[in-house]
């Protein structure tokens, strides 16, 4: 019987990747992946295993994603071992719910494979703890794929002026609006901040900033990106080891 495995592939760094889905993907007859996924793992699959890639980029999309369900469903009606694998985790902005749910409404057998977060692992890659005793008790993921400007938003950007670190996922191309939102509620100007490019892997980089000059010091770096706000931000002149 066929049987779905909804695997997170971790951040980047292909160390990152957990031992359940090294076993996983050597082992699947058909691999559906995203286009953050590191290459290598491409090469860790069995001679026979089919290769189906279904990125997304910003403003453009390989397949939509009423259609990847389908394509996972289908892969069920001809594969054993069907592995969907994306890049850091499947439900932290991964779609993994949404296909979880196609599938258990037509009976299909799935396993959820959590991966390494890059809300966390990338920071921490940078010298950035997300969390610090002193600084913040807590953070929040939110995405910055979502555009402030809309008249109904589902993030609460009011409730963003405390000391709680942010980490904004997707949120490069709509960096200016992003800390523009922050400083018309309140922030300071001054508030740190950092971009991290490629985190986790040889091609990484980190600008160190603030919410008004962010913008201008971080531009064109190539995605994928990830914006950290916070006062933890400071304590990467100390931890960074990554470079």
């Amino acid at each position: 019987m066929s049987k779905v495995y909804l695997t997170g592939a971790g951040p980047g760094d292909i160390e990152l990747l957990t031992l359940k889905a090294l076993r996983v993907i050597q082992n699947a007859d058909v691999l559906i992946y995203d286009r953050l996924v590191n290459p290598e793992i491409l090469e860790m699959v069995k001679k026979d295993c089919d290769l189906i890639y279904v990125g997304k980029e910003d403003k453009k999309h390989t397949l939509p994603q009423d259609e990847i369900n389908e394509l996972i469903y289908q892969a069920t009606l001809k594969y054993e071992n069907v592995v969907r694998l994306k890049g850091g985790d499947p439900f932290v902005f991964g779609r993994g719910g949404e296909e979880a749910l196609y599938l258990q409404q037509r009976d299909i057998k799935f396993e959820i494979i959590p991966g390494i977060s890059s809300a966390i692992a990338v920071p921490a890659y940078a010298g950035i703890p997300v969390t610090h005793r002193g600084i913040t008790t807590s953070f929040r993921v939110v995405t910055g794929h979502e555009n402030p400007k809309k008249k109904i938003s589902q993030i609460e950007w009011k409730t963003f002026l405390n000391d709680e670190t942010i980490v904004f996922l997707m949120g490069y191309h709509n960096l200016e609006i992003i800390t523009s939102k922050l400083i018309s509620l309140g922030k300071s100007e001054n508030y740190p901040c950092a971009v991290i490019s490629k985190g986790t892997t040889k091609d990484q980089e980190v600008v160190v900033s603030t919410l008004k000059n962010i913008v201008e010091d971080s531009k064109n770096l190539p995605t994928p990106v990830m914006i950290i706000i916070g006062e933890v931000v400071n304590l990467r002149e100390n931890i960074k080891w990554f470079n």
